[in-house]
């Protein structure tokens, strides 16, 4: 015969919740031997092991008592039933976990494989989480509003990427970041952009792209770059104008 405790200890359940069935009517309490403590048998642990099992399933306890009372062949359908339940509760929660592992992937939320791998490229080059998170939402926008269009932009950014002149450009904004507005570094840093918009040839794909979408990613730059538009103002200096998508206002 087993005092509360190891009955609590063989169901794998606490003194409390042993007290918890009593009062439930879950469980029968025995009645106290001779030196006034309560004795359970076999019986008892196997009962409680029946109820332990259903609740941690999930059963309700007025359920629980109906299935401890029903007979074998109810109770079996009633468990297959729970069974059944527990499964679709499993392949929604797998749902649920592979969103959240898309939340935790980050990229691969709302951008194409080639987007994902051209961020990736950033990161193997060092630049920093700022810099990337700004691209990464840029191209979330792109991505939404010309999806088609994101194979031809992401080979362009790639091929970029190849130039080291272009990856010190990549660096040198990267710092712009943070500069206050009258930072002395910036007429170096406009005066390599320049440049290196006079060598390339961006028409192709910047002319895919709606003035509306052009307009609102220059908005989250201005609003996310404290020097951006002092940086735009030299670059119009220098006869170009825009930031996502340049234009050169007069001949060079």
């Amino acid at each position: 015969m087993l005092t509360i405790s190891q009955l609590a200890s063989y169901a794998g359940v606490t003194v409390r919740a042993v007290r918890h069935y009593h009062a439930k009517g879950l469980l029968p309490e025995p009645e106290r031997d001779r030196s006034g403590y309560r004795r359970y048998d076999a019986h008892a642990v196997v009962e409680l092991i029946k109820i332990r099992t259903l609740a941690d399933a999930g059963v309700p306890l007025a359920r629980v008592r109906e299935l401890l009372a029903a007979g074998e062949e109810e109770f079996a359908v009633a468990v297959a039933d729970i069974d059944r339940r527990l499964r679709a509760e499993i392949r929604q929660r797998q749902r649920h976990r592979e969103r959240i592992a898309q939340l935790a992937a980050g990229d691969s939320l709302a951008l194409p494989p080639e987007a994902v791998a051209y961020l990736d490229r950033l990161r193997e080059l060092g630049l920093p989480g700022p810099m990337i998170g700004g691209e990464r939402d840029a191209w979330i926008l792109v991505a939404a509003r010309l999806p088609e269009h994101m194979p031809l932009y992401m080979k362009m950014k790639q091929q970029e990427l190849d130039d080291p002149a272009v990856v010190e450009l990549y660096r040198d904004l990267a710092m712009m970041i943070d500069w206050e507005v009258d930072d002395p570094r910036l007429a170096a840093v406009s005066d390599r952009l320049v440049a290196s918009l006079e060598a390339a040839d961006t028409e192709e794909w910047e002319n895919e792209m709606p003035d509306e979408l052009a307009e609102l990613l220059d908005s989250v730059f201005l609003d996310s770059v404290p020097i951006a538009r002092q940086l735009l103002g030299r670059l119009e200096e220098r006869g170009w104008r825009g930031w996502t998508k340049f234009e050169r206002i007069r001949p060079a």
